[in-house]
């Protein structure tokens, strides 16, 4: 994981669509090492594009030739490791990792089994079962979840949701066996759901990537949701939840940076999703003091991470906001 120029650091950072702040704080950080962040997206309106130092507009990434164009501007840019900030690349990526070592360019993210896992909200469910989490109950069988029902094993209202989907994009509460027959006789590829009542907690780790230890956790509180992403928040710590965050992380063994969503009900710790790239709330933690950046630059270079875990500020809150973009067309 050396440099490909020695004291020089490019990092191209794939689908960075809105996220902003991200490609900001790259940015910011990479100036210490003497390098650049490019970004693509495959819309010229992805407004985090114009805070990189280069950018390129790309195919989209179920587009023929897509993984050939991005290991020529890896080639081209010199770039010595990519990450993505959208689910369906990150097994892109993963993937192609040999693709992109030969070109020498090093992938920032799990293997490829924990991400189709991570975007399989079904396969993650057993794993967390099989490994005794406390997780959501889920079906993909509507007749075992109205047996389940039956057995009082679970009660409405439930979600039912696409099995592999992010940014909760069509998912619907159901509140009732018609509601259920409906939903799911109206597409392919649902599940039910339970509905869990409690905090819900947002989690920001890094994971070394040489060491493979966990160096960095940032936790907080959601206050306010919107579209899936946490709007309002407000850093607080807790050992026992960064234990029982180290443990999880640790056994499943993912790798890099990873955003985890979890729910405090009546002192029990449940794991809801979890996300291998940075989530869309990264900012709070990076705002707290959690420069995982840095980590992942001093990663790239050759150097194992201090473990600082809860080394933030506690009760901060974020508040996110609109901002308007203009583009010259």
């Amino acid at each position: 994981m050396n440099a490909k120029v020695e004291g020089k650091l490019n990092i191209l950072i794939l689908s960075c669509g809105t996220r902003n702040k991200i490609v900001q704080y790259f940015r910011e950080t990479i100036k210490e090492y003497g390098g650049k962040i490019i970004a693509t997206d495959c819309s010229r309106l992805a407004p985090a594009l114009y805070e990189a130092d280069k950018y390129y507009i790309v195919k989209r990434i179920d587009e023929a030739g897509y993984l050939e164009q991005i290991v020529d501007i890896c080639v081209k840019d010199d770039i010595n490791a990519v990450l993505s900030l959208i689910d369906p690349e990150l097994s892109f990526l993963s993937e192609h990792s040999e693709v992109f070592k030969e070109a020498g360019t090093e992938i920032i993210g799990s293997s490829y089994d924990l991400c189709e896992m991570s975007l399989d909200k079904y396969q993650m469910y057993k794993w967390l079962t099989k490994h005794n989490y406390n997780c959501a109950k889920s079906y993909v069988d509507k007749a075992q979840f109205f047996d389940a029902k039956k057995e009082g094993i679970i009660e409405y209202p439930v979600f039912v949701k696409p099995v592999k989907g992010s940014a909760s994009i069509h998912i619907s509460e159901a509140k009732d066996k018609e509601s259920i027959e409906f939903l799911m006789g109206r597409e392919e590829g649902l599940m039910i759901q339970e509905y869990l009542r409690g905090q819900e907690i947002g989690a920001d780790v890094y994971i070394d990537m040489l060491s493979g230890e966990v160096v960095s956790i940032f936790t907080k509180k959601k206050i306010k949701m919107r579209a899936g992403e946490t709007d309002k928040a407000v850093s607080f710590k807790n050992q026992k939840l960064f234990d029982y965050i180290e443990r999880f992380v640790m056994e499943a063994e993912y790798k890099g940076q990873i955003d985890i969503d979890i729910f405090d009900i009546e002192g029990k710790y449940y794991i809801s999703e979890v996300n291998p790239r940075f989530g869309g709330g990264y900012p709070h933690a990076y705002e707290c003091g959690c420069n995982h950046m840095r980590m992942i630059m001093e990663n790239l270079e050759g150097r194992k991470n201090v473990r600082s875990i809860g080394n933030y500020m506690e009760g901060i809150y974020m508040m996110k906001y609109n901002e308007v973009g203009i583009v010259r067309g």
